[in-house]
């Protein structure tokens, strides 16, 4: 009777009951996404059958096996590998029919409503009318039995222990208790009665009853050793008290740890032990004891069943996850230990999704060899899956990051990489070029440069620097030249700059201005340097490397015609592309390569990428034991394995920050560096120097040649060089080809243009003059800016020139960058490039040669041979402060020249017989000139922008200083000193009057004489005797100052205390200094030297004096001449007192410009003796001023007299 019931009842839920079941429900619990949260509802659980696997009667293998609930569902239709078959699951042939026969049967769709309710209707009514009763009564029945039967035993029993024991028999663990798994009860036995019972309570949700028979059936198990059936009391045991309702004790846990226990290692049922834990952390997860839950389903893994452990290692994963606090890195790692299990077990679907859930807690943690991991298993599983974009994704993640992994695994991990990869481009092999992750591109640190490579130095044929990508980019530099460019163009623009005007690039880069669409010449290289970076430590082959680009012809514009050159399959007609075959990226190097393109027609240019074959040149290397993909084999240098593939150059411009919109937000500027506009032909220049030195002596001049060529197929014009050091160089004046050259000159091959001259004319200076205008220093123009004479002011195509350029060392030591910038202009008027340029940089080193200090000082002789004033004195020290490491043996001083508009040289004070003037190392040379005015006729004659030149030699050459390149040099270091001066703030006058009475005074002592030392050096290198040339510049402003050859150190100033002064009370004093008055008036006493008086006859001696007062101004200037003496001191009274003037004391008078007055004194003596007759005191004023500026005019020297006794 109860078995019909039963199997009437089993048929009845599976085929009119479609609860939907998984798999792996067991004992009527549900299983829902994610980490597989128990529901469980403890007054749905009368669907539990065969609890301890005992009852034979009901099975669940015949539960109907449907995955559509549950997360772990296969799709059977795809790929028959893809079904759980572990090693521990064995598959019946029983099942494989019955599985075949269900297939396709919908159960109960012929069914009506009316046969739905009669259905309904009859399970209520069986179920009130026929099962629960029928329980009811074999319950009853049963518990009457027990009590009945086990009454006497049990207290016969007990008493008998009593007696023989005495005590209580303790009870045995686990580990003492034997395997009686075979012992069998027989059906009407009491232990089997009291577990029927149980099974009955159970059955109806008694739970508590359940559980008092559960426990009595235990400890009788216990006690016969039947482990098996213990086992499975324990195990319900622990249900029932956990259903309970009301929870009257707590879940015993122990229960189950005993029960699993015994089922693992007593009983050696493993399914059995499954079922136990999986129940049992079911149970404890919906009391939220997720710890003790993944503790106990880690214990069950073991080696011999992947499927089972990967199960087990999956829930305890999501219990890790579930907790209170998430345990999130051990949620990741046991679902790694989950996937790995899964594929041991051929689970490949479920392994690349545990590893999928893994890869979210690992990612961007930092953890770089286990997102490695991670990313190549990914990468392997989803390539045997057949899903190739995810394993290129995860592969490529693999190589772009910044891997930590050793050599050979990183040349795995590409070669998987490229094999993938390849099958991948093999299934659309006409689809547009992908994305490549490597090598790294910098793409900000893209450079472009327009033009043809510079060409190597030959012989001593040396090419412009010019620009190229060798060169660091420099922001003082790159200004340098801005300002040398904005120069020349304001003098082509008549000293105005366009305002459309841009400076040439030659050059591109991050620090250039890219806000502009660049200029490129048709038929001019364009060579882009591309910046790569290999991470990994295996070297990367890239082969037929090349520009992507886009280009729309100019012919076209008004069509949407844009031709799109990818791969270079023949000679392009618009641009011309460079293909590298073969660039060799060692590891974790950075490497630029330079590529270039051809443009031969004039458009719009796009550079949008790169384009290449990726391959590697190791060999196969295995990673950890495992071996490389089937089919990846690699030769020696060029790889077999490559695949072709892209990278974009996408460039951020400069953010933008000049308005407050722009300020406030984060926007980005455009760089158009990689959209170069071509234009037309244009005319190119090419300059080489030949003989150019890189060492002079400072002040040294040389002769070099520069050659200009034109190497385009257009005309040039408008050639002019700019620099900022304009004295250094110089192509030589209008008056270069007048002077011939001399047979010694020539023979020496010497710089300058020198004449012979007689040995009469050594004391005496030659004269000659020049114009500022025949060496190009103009009044208004910029000396920078040097036009360089091409012969017809054109450069043909194809032609060459040669000119010649004199160079003089600065007089610096020490090393020295002089920037050249050359300028020229097309003849055809080109509307978007108006001007190119050349640049070259010189570095000249420099060593110390000779040091020149020179004073001019007004001479006493106030008249010269043609009785005019103003005659001055010029010393000049000359000393050698070369130290021979340019092996300079001696100097020779070979002439001695000035050059002004007012002054000249006359001739050598201090000649002495030896004409010769050399200096040694360390040695000095003093030498004394006289200098007179420029005869008036000549200054009249001449512009005021005429030179003199007086030469005074030394030899028995004269070089002519008023010729190139001597003039040249001495005229550009004018100018900079000029331009020095000019640069000095000037400061504000008050009163306008006072201003011109100062200026007056200040000019008096001003002099515009300028002395040029002109030497040879004799210098042995290699048993050869050299003679070198130079000269050196002092340029004399005012009398009685000291001038000096090179520019002086200026000592910083003393720390003085800080005053407060209000700016309103500081008044500029207007008044001359003393030294400036002292000058405006020269006095000059004639007297004999010595005097003979007879004091016997006469006690009074006579003596006639004659004052020569001369106004150096070109002013009326009122003197007073004071005869009286009004000295204290005891030394003065001694000389001054013994003598006295006679007759007028004090003299008035007016001395109109530059006029000479004399007035007769005389000088009473009474006794012999030594006297100074210098005790006149002059004062002077401006006659047409009010302010009185009076001093006394001091004499240089003592006018000394000797009286003599006769």
């Amino acid at each position: 009777m109860e078995l019909s019931v039963a199997i009437y009842l089993k048929l009845i839920l599976e085929h009119l009951i479609e609860p939907q079941m998984s798999r792996y429900q067991i004992l009527g619990e549900s299983y829902e996404d994610g980490p597989y949260a128990i529901t469980a509802n403890k007054n749905s659980d009368s669907n539990l059958f065969s609890l301890d696997g005992l009852d034979n009667e009901v099975k669940v293998d015949g539960l109907p096996n449907n995955f559509r609930t549950h997360s772990l569902q296969l799709d059977q239709s795809s790929d028959p590998s893809n079904s759980f078959d572990g090693p521990d699951h064995v598959k019946s042939s029983s099942s494989h029919e019955t599985k075949k026969t269900n297939t396709g049967i919908i159960h109960g769709a012929c069914l009506t409503l009316t046969d739905h309710d009669r259905i309904r209707q009859f399970i209520q009514e069986f179920t009130f009318r026929g099962l629960l009763p029928h329980i009811e009564k074999t319950i009853r029945q049963l518990n009457d039995q027990l009590i009945s039967r086990k009454g006497l035993s049990r207290s016969l029993f007990s008493a008998t222990k009593k007696w023989f024991s005495g005590s209580k028999v303790p009870e045995k663990s686990i580990n003492e208790l034997k395997n009686t798994s075979g012992l069998l009860y027989p059906p009407e036995a009491p232990e089997l009665q009291i577990r029927k019972m149980a099974d009955l309570c159970f059955l109806v949700q008694h739970y508590d009853l359940a559980y008092s028979c559960y426990h009595t059936a235990k400890k009788d198990f216990l006690n016969d050793q039947a482990m098996l059936y213990a086992a499975g009391a324990l195990e319900m045991a622990a249900v029932s008290a956990f259903l309970q309702p009301g929870a009257p004790r707590p879940y015993p846990a122990h229960y189950m740890d005993t029960a699993i226990q015994t089922y693992r290692d007593i009983c050696k049922n493993m399914v059995l032990a499954e079922r136990c834990v999986l129940l049992s952390a079911e149970i404890l997860k919906s009391q939220s004891k997720y710890s003790e839950a993944a503790a106990l389903l880690i214990r069950l893994t073991s080696e011999d069943s992947d499927l089972r452990s990967a199960l087990l290692l999956e829930q305890a994963a999501h219990c890790f996850i579930n907790m209170k606090s998430p345990m999130v890195r051990k949620y990741a790692f046991h679902m790694i230990l989950a996937g790995h299990r899964f594929s041991k077990a051929g689970q490949k679907k479920h392994a690349l999704r545990c590893y999928c859930q893994a890869m979210q807690v690992y990612k961007g943690k930092g953890w770089s060899l286990a997102e490695d991991h991670i990313n190549f298993t990914i990468g392997r599983q989803s390539y045997t899956l057949r899903q190739l974009d995810n394993a290129v994704s995860a592969f490529r993640h693999i190589l772009i990051n910044e891997s930590k992994q050793s050599a050979p695994q990183q040349g795995a991990f590409l070669r998987e990489y490229l094999y993938v990869y390849k099958n991948v481009s093999q299934l659309s092999p006409d689809g547009p070029l992908p994305q490549l992750p490597l090598p790294y591109i910098n793409s900000s640190a893209t450079r472009l440069f327009f033009g043809h490579d510079r060409r190597p130095a030959d012989g001593e044929k040396q090419a412009a620097t010019h620009i190229s990508l060798d060169q660091e980019y420099d922001s003082e530099s790159s200004q340098q030249w801005r300002e040398l460019e904005e120069q020349v163009v304001a003098v082509v623009n008549k000293g105005v700059i366009p305002s459309n005007f841009h400076p040439i690039q030659y050059c591109l880069n991050s620090y250039s201005d890219n806000s502009r669409f660049p200029l490129a010449v048709v038929e001019e290289p364009i060579t882009v340097e591309v910046a790569f970076r290999n991470p990994l430590k295996v070297p990367l082959l890239l082969t037929d490397l090349s520009l992507l680009w886009k280009f729309q012809p100019k012919d076209f514009s008004g069509m949407d015609n844009e031709e799109v050159k990818e791969l270079v399959t023949g000679e392009p007609k618009m641009i011309g592309t460079e293909v590298v075959s073969e660039f060799l990226i060692n590891s974790e190097e950075s490497k630029v390569a330079r590529l270039k393109l051809f443009p031969h027609h004039i458009g719009e240019l796009h550079i949008l990428g790169v384009v290449y074959n990726l391959g590697t040149i190791q060999g196969s290397v295995t990673v950890d034991g495992i071996g490389a993909l089937p089919g990846c084999h690699t030769g020696k240098y060029s790889s077999s394995m490559s695949v072709r593939g892209r990278q974009d150059l996408e460039i951020q411009g400069p953010r933008l920050n000049n308005t407050k919109e722009e300020k406030t937000s984060i926007k980005y500027g455009p760089d158009r560096r990689l959209d170069p506009i071509i234009t037309e032909e244009m005319p190119l220049l090419e300059v080489f120097f030949i003989h150019f030195p890189t060492g002079l002596l400072c002040g040294e001049i040389r002769k070099a040649y520069v050659e200009f060529v034109n190497v385009s197929k257009c005309p040039l014009t408008g050639l002019k060089v700019v620099s900022k050091r304009p004295e250094f160089f110089t192509f030589g004046g209008n008056t270069a080809v007048l002077t011939p050259l001399s047979p010694s000159a020539s023979e020496n091959c010497s710089a300058y243009k020198t004449v012979v001259t007689e040995s009469t004319s050594m004391c005496t200076a030659l004269i000659s003059s020049a114009s500022s205008l025949d060496f190009g220093i103009g009044i208004g123009s910029q000396p920078e800016v040097i036009p360089v004479p091409l012969p017809d002011t054109v450069l043909l195509p194809g032609a060459s020139v040669q000119l010649p350029m004199w160079l003089r060392g600065p007089d610096e030591e020490g090393v020295h960058e002089i920037n050249f910038l050359f300028y020229y202009e097309s003849v055809k008027k080109q509307p978007k490039i108006r001007h190119r340029i050349l640049r070259h940089t010189a570095v000249i080193c420099t060593s110390r040669s000779l040091n020149v200090r020179a004073t001019v000082c007004r001479s006493n002789s106030l008249e010269d041979e043609e009785g005019r004033g103003g005659n001055m004195l010029v010393f000049v020290d000359v000393e050698n402060i070369n130290t021979s490491e340019a092996g300079v043996k001696e100097f020779h001083i070979v002439q001695v020249s000035s050059s002004s508009k007012h002054w000249k040289l006359q001739k050598s004070v201090n000649l002495s017989e030896n004409k010769d003037a050399k200096l040694a190392s360390r040695e000095k040379g003093k030498f004394c000139f006289k200098a007179v005015r420029c005869k008036e006729k000549e200054a009249v004659t001449q512009s005021s922008e005429k030179y003199t030149f007086a030469d005074i030699i030394f030899g028995n050459e004269q070089i002519v200083s008023s010729a190139s390149p001597c003039a040249d040099f001495f005229h550009r270091s004018l100018s900079s000193e000029l331009k020095k001066s000019r640069a000095q703030p000037s400061v504000h006058k008050v009163k306008q009057s006072l201003e011109d009475a100062v200026r007056v005074i200040q000019k008096c002592s001003e002099v515009d004489l300028n002395i040029v030392i002109l030497w040879k050096a004799y210098v042995v290198e290699d048993s050869k005797q050299l003679i070198l040339e130079g000269q050196h510049h002092v340029i004399l402003h005012t009398i009685g100052k000291e001038a000096f050859s090179y520019p002086q150190k200026q000592e910083p100033p003393e720390m003085e205390l800080l005053k407060f002064v209000r700016p309103e009370n500081t008044t500029v004093s207007s008044r001359p200094s003393v030294e400036q008055l002292s000058s405006l008036i020269k006095t000059s006493l004639h007297y004999p030297e010595s005097f003979n008086h007879p004091f016997h006859q006469k006690s009074l001696c006579f003596v006639p004096v004659t004052l020569l007062l001369s106004n150096c101004s070109k002013a009326d200037v009122d003197v007073i001449v004071d005869l009286r003496h009004k000295t204290t001191s005891p030394e003065a009274l001694e000389i001054h007192g013994s003598f006295t003037w006679l007759g007028q004391t004090q003299y008035k008078l007016q001395l109109k410009s530059q006029e000479i007055h004399s007035l007769q004194l005389k000088a009473c003596f009474v006794h012999t003796g030594v006297y100074n007759l210098g005790t006149p005191r002059v004062f002077a004023k401006l006659s047409d001023q009010v302010t009185v500026f009076e001093t006394n005019q001091q004499n240089s020297m003592p006018a000394l007299i000797i009286i003599n006794n006769v």
